[in-house]
């Protein structure tokens, strides 16, 4: 008699459960000087879009961190702008003591008189070279100068560098004038007006095409130096 019993099934091997790959766990983000590579992303945004295109949202994501990492650094934007003064103010300061290292020895150019020469011509050709950092550097409603000690250290520097400059000119019989204060703030005024005339457009108008700006700048200086100068064997 068969039995009506069913036999027992073959039981399956398990199959072998998949794991769901998990995500590698994120990298905390590290940047070997974030601070530096901030500041230099929004010199760029000036250099691209003038001072008012500088966010520190935009910074970071040229940065390529998250919108907040930048806080730690820079709690606002004008803690930003002051550090881009500063920087924009030591390359600014970097040209012109390049400009007086490259004057030729035993030359006029490495007298007193020719040294104010380089001084003025280097802080022209960056001035229009470099427009937008200039703008920044030279004007209060960009960043809070009481804020940017290095902006305001650099300036009485060059300001002090100026003086002596001048005043040895004079010890040496070089300028006409003895009122130093005078012709350094007339010097001042020139290379700051004709770099303003650059930023502000005015040049077409005055016929002076882009590419021969540098060579009208320095044309004035020269024109400027001989003003001041004194005339072998004239009384001032």
């Amino acid at each position: 008699m068969r039995s009506s019993a069913k036999p027992p099934s073959a039981k399956l091997p398990a199959k072998p459960r998949r794991r769901t790959a998990r995500a590698p766990a994120a990298k905390p983000y590290h940047h070997g000087d974030l601070r530096r590579v901030l500041i230099d992303a929004a010199l760029q945004l000036v250099g691209e879009g003038g001072p008012d295109a500088v966010s520190v949202r935009e910074a970071a994501r040229r940065a390529g961190v998250s919108p907040g990492a930048p806080f730690r650094h820079f709690p606002s934007r004008d803690a930003l702008m002051n550090a881009v003064a500063e920087e924009a103010q030591r390359r600014f300061r970097a040209e012109i003591e390049a400009a007086l290292a490259e004057a030729p020895a035993s030359t006029p150019a490495n007298k007193p008189l020719g040294r104010f020469r380089c001084l003025g011509l280097a802080y022209l050709r960056w001035a229009m070279r470099n427009p937008t950092h200039f703008e920044i550097i030279s004007s209060r409603r960009f960043f809070d100068h009481d804020e940017a000690a290095g902006v305001s250290q650099d300036n009485a520097e060059l300001i002090d560098l100026t003086e002596r400059t001048l005043a040895e000119a004079f010890a040496q019989g070089q300028l006409r004038s003895a009122d130093l204060k005078q012709v350094q703030i007339a010097g001042r005024a020139l290379v700051y007006g004709f770099a303003r005339m650059n930023i502000d457009g005015h040049f077409p108008r005055w016929g002076v095409a882009g590419a021969d700006a540098e060579r009208t700048a320095e044309a004035i200086l020269d024109l400027f130096i001989e003003g001041i100068a004194k005339v072998p064997g004239k009384s001032a």
